[in-house]
């Protein structure tokens, strides 16, 4: 039995005074039996010839939009839920790109006949509205009990490659085994390219909800090298398998068990920017791969931070055009390192504010308290990261935690000084600005007094 709020129960109770049968299917059924909350819910609604039977019904509950009159569904807003309305269908797929399906709505099918499209047994769950039963052709129930992923057929599941990345998310998210039928058949597809037929968009959907949705993202990555999905189209990723490092700073092995382990510690993180900061860590080290070298005994990888940039471009930019979070994300790679160098060798102001005016001081001091205890050394055990507290202090102090220094002298301030303006006034300011970095002046009195002694 789910439980169905009073707000929704009038919503279905409309549509089954007309006579027909709505189902609420997915993921919202599966979630609910799991103990987990969701507001988007998935209606079938079985014993109608037409969504346009259903506008009216439903246009005094919220805002009604049908989304393709072809795939039937009809998408309803409230204050309270965002429900995707739809008639059962049945799908065949005529070509590789994610729209190519010959879509057939029809209202008299069988629930376990529209259900056969579906991924997943415990996505193929319904809850019959009017009995108030929940309906499982397939099993779905058990699997859960079992925390199982197992497909429902092997022709439909291999007509979307989507899937095989829905699979490693749903195990992470939940914690359960992907079957070794299923396993089978996604290394398969895998190995025939399915994968480089999704787009970027589809992709960075699936990336997101692994890195947003799951207190331990690292099950589906090595889950993604188990099934060959890092060695298709994450290359950055599989480069990091067998990256040896300085047993001294990383008893845990490679820069991929590293970069997993720190992952999962970022994942704790529940605040704004996550993603970004998520992103950051797992794209910190990808230099290593290219830049680790033995050294005097000791493998090193000077410069990898650099390098890890310009590959966490490449493999941003394959994922998505945001181009804001890939600007926010470049930095955090490139100095991950310098919070805990900083605490070590306790820097001047100048210092930290140069650090500020290239990246944000509060998203850092995660990003490197997350490489800092992804490790299995006796101070990343202990859970204490003491250069964040330190440099959130002083960045504080000097007012740049969360932003950039802002410049205190402007082109009006050369002009009262009586300056003409020129291709001079840069270099000026610019000289001035690093003269405020310093920390030769703090205020724009103390500012008007060094220009003037400069221009003297």
């Amino acid at each position: 039995m789910i439980q169905i709020e009073t707000s929704l129960k009038k919503i279905t109770d409309a549509i089954l005074k007309i006579g027909a049968n709505p189902v609420i299917v997915g993921g919202y059924v599966r979630d609910s039996i799991m103990g987990y909350s969701s507001k988007d819910i998935d209606i079938e609604v079985f014993g109608v010839d037409s969504l346009e039977s259903l506008e009216n019904i439903l246009a005094p509950f919220g805002s009604t939009n049908v989304v393709g009159k072809s795939f039937g569904v009809l998408k309803l807003t409230t204050k309270e839920y965002q429900l995707d309305i739809s008639m059962p269908r049945t799908e065949i797929k005529t070509g590789i790109k994610h729209k190519d399906f010959s879509v057939k709505t029809d209202g008299n099918l069988t629930f376990k006949e529209a259900a056969l499209r579906r991924d997943f047994k415990m996505n193929a769950l319904g809850f019959d509205l009017r009995s108030e039963e929940i309906v499982d052709p397939f099993d779905g129930l058990k699997d859960i009990e079992n925390k199982i992923i197992s497909h429902i057929n092997d022709k439909t599941f291999t007509e979307d490659p989507l899937r095989i990345l829905r699979a490693i998310g749903f195990a992470a998210r939940f914690n359960f085994k992907i079957s070794q039928k299923t396993k089978d058949l996604c290394k398969n597809m895998v190995k025939e390219g399915e994968l480089l037929h999704l787009s970027k968009e589809r992709i960075f959907e699936e990336v997101k909800k692994i890195l947003l949705k799951t207190k331990k993202p690292s099950i589906a990555f090595y889950l993604a090298d188990e099934l060959g999905i890092n060695e298709s189209i994450f290359t950055e990723i599989e480069a990091l398998k067998g990256v040896k490092q300085r047993a001294k700073y990383h008893p845990e092995g490679d820069v991929f068990t590293h970069t997993m382990m720190a992952l999962d510690v970022m994942a704790q993180y529940n605040e704004k920017n996550r993603l970004a900061l998520m992103f950051a860590v797992l794209c910190h080290d990808f230099g290593k791969a290219q830049t680790t070298k033995l050294i005097d005994g000791e493998y090193r990888a000077h410069g990898h931070e650099a390098v890890s940039v310009h590959l966490a471009q490449n493999f941003m930019s394959r994922l998505t055009d945001d181009k804001a979070l890939i600007e926010t994300i470049l930095p955090l790679v490139r100095y991950h390192g310098e919070p805990k160098k900083f605490y070590e060798s306790k820097v001047s102001d100048s210092a930290i504010r140069r650090l500020a005016n290239k990246v944000n001081i509060s998203l850092l001091v995660e990003v490197s308290r997350a490489d800092t205890l992804g490790r299995t050394t006796k101070d990343a055990k202990s859970g204490n990261f003491d250069a964040k507290e330190w440099l959130l202090k002083r960045a504080g102090e000097l007012k740049v935690k969360s932003s950039a220094p802002k410049k205190i002298l402007q082109g009006r301030d050369l002009i009262e000084q009586g300056l003409t303006p020129s291709k001079e006034f840069k270099k000026i300011l610019d000289l001035a600005f690093e003269a405020q970095m310093d920390g030769e002046f703090l205020n724009i009195e103390d500012g008007k007094i060094w220009l003037k002694k400069y221009l003297a």
